[in-house]
C-alpha cells in the first residue's frame, strides 16, 4: 500500500528557530519520530522492561487519547508517568497549569478535589476560581476505581471535553491534557468498577504483567542507578500538540483500512460470545492511533499490520462479553484477523 502525498513545506534547509522546549517546530514526520524517540528513551531509562507499555503510552499521547493501566502495585506506573511529566517544560509565567500532577483516588474524594473550587478573594472583594489538579498537562489518576462514580464522572468530563464545570462555570483545559489512569485488577474490595460506557473513553487499556526473569534481574543489577538523573529533555506542550496535527495531516488512511475497521466492528456485534460490540466512537478514536503508529514506524500510510498490532488494547476493554465468556483477547483477534486478511488481499490485488 503506497501513499502519494504532497510534501510538507520545507525551508530549503533553513529550519525555524527551536520552540521553547528545545525541539524545532514539527515540520515533517521525521521531526515527530525524533521527538518520539527522545521521549521513549527517557521513559525506558526510568522504567526497565516495559517497552511495549511505553510504546502504547506514546501512541496515545500523540493520538490525543488517554490510557488505563491495569496493574499490580510496584509495577512502575508512577515512575513512568512522572518521567513523562518531567519531560515537559512550561512557558515562563504560565503557573496556572502544571506539567504533571498525581491524584491518589480514595473513597472520600469529592469532584471539587479534582476540578477546583470557587472561593471568595478578600483582597479583590470578589469570587475567584482556584484550579484543581486536573489543570495539568499529564495527570496520573492512581487507582481510579477506588473513588465514587461522581468523582469518576468529573474526571471523565475533563477527558472527553477538555473542560471542567464548577458552579455552572466552564473552565477549559489546555490542548495537551493526557490522563494515565490505573486500577488494581486483583484487590476489588471497596472499589467502584468503571462502567463500560466510561471505559470507552480510554483509547487504550493496557494490562501490565510481571516482568520477565531477565528484566527483573536487570532491574536488581541496576538498582543503584535508580536515582541517577534521567536523560535531559525539555519538550514544550505546544510541540506535542503540533506533532498531533502533523500526524493527522501527513499520514494517509486508505479507504480499505476504514472498511477494515467497520468490518471489525460488525464482527464484534454479531459474535455469539459478545453481548455488546464496539461503538462507532471507538472507530473514530482508533484512526489517529493507527496514524501515530504508522508515523513512528517510518511510514506515511496506515497498513493492516497497524490494525492488527493495536486491536487488543483498542477494542478488548470496550466489549461486553456474553455469559460464560471470560477472556476478550482471543475473541477480539477472532473478529480482527478475517478483516485484516481481507484488507491485505485487496492491497495485493491493487
Amino acid at each position: 500500500m503506497n501513499a502519494t502525498l504532497n510534501p510538507l513545506p520545507s525551508n530549503n534547509g533553513n529550519r525555524p528557530p527551536a520552540a521553547p522546549g528545545g525541539f524545532p517546530p514539527m515540520q515533517t514526520l521525521d521531526d515527530v519520530r525524533t521527538l518520539g524517540s527522545a521521549l521513549g528513551g527517557r521513559l525506558r531509562a526510568a522504567v526497565q522492561g516495559r517497552d511495549d507499555t511505553i510504546r502504547l503510552v506514546l501512541i496515545a499521547l500523540f493520538a490525543d487519547g488517554h490510557v488505563l493501566l491495569e496493574d499490580h502495585p510496584g509495577s512502575g506506573k508512577t515512575t513512568l508517568a512522572n518521567a513523562l511529566g518531567s519531560s515537559l517544560v512550561r512557558p515562563a509565567g504560565m503557573t496556572r497549569v502544571a506539567a504533571y500532577r498525581r491524584i491518589q483516588f480514595t473513597p472520600d474524594k469529592l469532584p471539587s478535589d479534582l476540578t477546583g473550587v470557587t472561593m471568595f478573594d478578600t483582597a479583590k472583594n470578589s469570587l475567584a476560581f482556584n484550579p484543581g489538579p486536573l489543570f495539568a498537562n499529564i495527570v496520573l489518576a492512581d487507582e481510579i476505581n477506588r473513588t465514587p462514580p461522581k468523582v469518576q464522572a468529573a474526571l471523565l468530563e475533563a477527558m472527553a471535553e477538555k473542560q471542567v464545570t464548577v458552579d455552572n462555570q466552564t473552565h477549559p483545559l489546555e490542548p495537551l491534557f493526557f490522563v494515565i489512569a490505573t486500577q488494581n485488577p486483583f484487590d476489588q474490595m471497596g472499589t467502584y468498577p468503571l462502567p463500560r460506557a466510561q471505559l470507552d473513553r480510554f483509547l487504550f487499556k493496557i494490562k501490565m504483567t510481571y516482568l520477565s526473569r531477565d528484566n527483573e534481574l536487570d532491574v536488581l543489577h541496576r538498582r543503584h542507578l535508580v536515582k541517577s538523573p534521567l536523560p535531559p529533555l525539555a519538550v514544550a506542550p505546544a510541540t506535542i500538540v503540533a506533532a498531533r496535527f502533523l500526524i493527522q495531516r501527513a499520514v494517509r488512511v486508505a479507504p480499505a483500512v476504514l472498511e477494515c475497521l467497520v468490518d471489525i466492528a460488525q464482527a464484534t456485534r454479531q459474535h455469539p460470545r459478545i453481548a455488546q460490540g464496539i461503538s462507532t466512537r471507538s472507530l473514530v478514536l482508533a484512526v489517529p492511533a493507527l496514524q501515530t503508529r504508522a508515523a513512528l514506524h517510518n511510514r506515511d500510510y496506515v497498513s493492516p499490520d497497524d490494525v492488527k498490532a493495536l486491536a487488543v488494547p483498542l477494542f478488548a476493554h470496550r466489549l461486553e462479553l456474553a455469559a460464560g465468556a471470560r477472556d476478550a483477547v482471543p475473541i477480539v483477534m477472532e473478529c480482527v484477523m478475517p478483516a485484516v486478511e481481507a484488507t491485505n488481499r485487496k492491497t495485493l490485488a491493487a
